[in-house]
């Protein structure tokens, strides 16, 4: 369940795990690696969005990631009460840099907590009222019950030469016979804005409301 995550990955990989694009970058820095395990990868994972390669802000940023977790775990092996968190309940060691006055940054460990957890903001589009009064006057029967429910699809896309992703798809179903009556596939970003339109196309071609 990566793809629903948000982070950056380095490790070390098989050769054969490997993809052209890593092997450029080998080639291009010479650098050699050879034996199981040793063959370092990179990747982005975005929510909605296939395992990528890194853009340079990616790459910047990771690499004082690395550099952090070399120092911690150097002075970890010394001293391995380093990492057992103090009294306070769900705090973590973190490495926080200042900047210095020529510019430079420094780093200092902090136990700090988490924020809590935020969830995103959905933005509804505004309801076509006229659109929808049109279907009602148009199609007066009530029939049945809908069932509706999106979710990634397994299969990434890519499109040009963006970044591969999931897209949602959105079933919308007939709860008593489970006859699926329309499916519609979206970018992560336009699912959302997308479903009301949708779901009145299918209102119109369908020529029926559902009672639920």
């Amino acid at each position: 369940m990566l793809n629903l995550q948000k982070l950056l990955m380095a490790s070390f990989e098989d050769r054969k795990y490997l993809q052209k694009e890593d092997f450029q970058v080998i080639k291009k820095i010479g650098l050699k690696f050879s034996g199981p395990n040793s063959w370092p990868s990179f990747r982005s994972y975005r929510p909605g969005y296939y395992p990528w390669y890194l853009t340079s802000e990616e790459a910047r940023y990771l690499t004082l990631c690395l550099q952090q977790a070399i120092d911690v775990s150097l002075r970890f092996k010394d001293d391995p009460e380093m990492l057992t968190p103090p009294a306070r309940k769900n705090h973590y060691l973190v490495r926080v840099p200042q900047q210095d006055k020529i510019g430079g940054l420094s780093w200092k460990d902090e136990w700090i907590e988490p924020l809590p957890f935020k969830k995103a903001e959905i933005i509804v589009e505004p309801i076509d009222t006229d659109r929808l009064e049109k279907i009602k006057r148009r199609i007066p029967y009530r029939q049945g019950v809908w069932e509706v429910d999106y979710f990634y699809y397994p299969n990434p896309i890519k499109e040009k030469e963006e970044r591969p992703f999931y897209p949602y798809i959105t079933l919308w179903v007939e709860h008593d016979s489970g006859f699926i009556l329309k499916h519609h596939l979206a970018k992560p970003i336009e699912c959302i804005s997308e479903f009301q339109g949708q779901f009145l196309k299918l209102a119109e071609n369908y020529k029926t409301l559902p009672q639920e």
